[in-house]
């Protein structure tokens, strides 16, 4: 098949995943780890048959930090041919900064449409620094850039301010931190300048008061087993049926958040067994992470039940 090419300007993405619930897919392994593009590609096309406001593939519940660049370019083709401009499709990104643009770039030559820019690998650095990765990653590609605030790359709004001005296909702003009174600063500075996602795990959790600082979207790993559950409550939020929204997380989010945060790394490996539950496999999380317990996996499917 011939090179896909972008098909969404920068200020076209931002339009248009600000408009609904974001999936975040899961990448498929074999039990000997490696890339099962076959089922991949069939879980994509399911996913979209949700209508999802936009892709993410190969990002933090799709397992990017376990993934070598030819991997990667392998994966985030695999969901452009699938997704063939039905929505935008965005590709993790990351590490230190040269390798960042070879992430950057290798999105961009696979046909995806933008970049999530997850935090550098292992150091904690100054604003100045964060400012000089994330302008550098930005001006390497074409594509709209979306930034992740979380864990050792939190990046304050004065720097975000200058990013913006720096940056015109800097687009979006991910926050995985949960600083309120940070989100308020930059929503107050910078207003409509960006598309704001939600981005704590779980981000059902947080959907409903951060709708009140213009963050209209977030990433949704459940999506991945629950597509349906999924949109009900984001419809429930955007509507601000608090009862619907609470109902939601006593029923389902909040025991599932308790199984979640039983181990180090289950945000991703409670994702795969959700697959499971419901007899879609995408097979097992790649090391350092570990999968659930088989008991653990056996009250996961009582918690779904019959919600699919």
């Amino acid at each position: 098949m011939s090179q896909l090419k972008q098909s969404l300007s920068p200020a076209e993405l931002a339009k248009k995943i600000g408009e609904g619930l974001l999936s975040f897919p899961v990448t498929h392994f074999t039990n000997d780890f490696q890339f099962n593009e076959a089922p991949y590609r069939e879980h994509i096309s399911w996913l979209l048959a949700h209508n999802p406001a936009g892709l993410f593939a190969a990002g933090g519940t799709g397992e990017f930090f376990s993934l070598a660049l030819g991997e990667f370019s392998t994966i985030v083709r695999a969901a452009a041919e699938e997704t063939n401009g039905k929505v935008p499709l965005l590709a993790g990104c990351g590490y230190g900064t040269a390798i960042a643009k070879e992430f950057a770039k290798a999105a961009e030559d696979a046909g995806a449409d933008g970049i999530l820019l997850l935090p550098p690998y292992l150091v904690n650095a100054e604003q100045a620094g964060l400012l000089a990765h994330a302008e550098a990653v930005c001006k390497s590609t074409s594509l709209g850039v979306i930034v992740y605030n979380r864990d050792n790359a939190i990046i304050d709004d004065t720097t975000l301010a200058k990013l913006c001005d720096r940056c015109p296909n800097l687009i979006g702003f991910k926050d995985g931190v949960g600083d309120i009174e940070l989100m308020t600063r930059i929503y107050a500075r910078l207003g409509d300048r960006l598309t704001y996602v939600g981005g704590l795990p779980t981000a059902e959790t947080f959907a409903l008061p951060y709708l009140e600082m213009g963050v209209t979207t977030y990433s949704s790993a459940i999506f991945n087993f629950l597509p349906n559950f999924a949109q009900q409550f984001y419809t429930a939020v955007r509507n601000r049926d608090r009862e619907k929204v609470y109902a939601g997380l006593r029923d389902f989010v909040l025991p599932y958040i308790a199984i979640r945060n039983r181990r180090k790394g289950y945000a991703v490996s409670i994702v795969k067994a959700g697959m499971t539950a419901i007899g879609r496999p995408s097979g097992p999380v790649r090391t350092p992470l570990v999968d659930l317990t088989e008991a653990e996996l056996a009250e996961l499917k009582t918690l779904i039940g019959d919600r699919t």
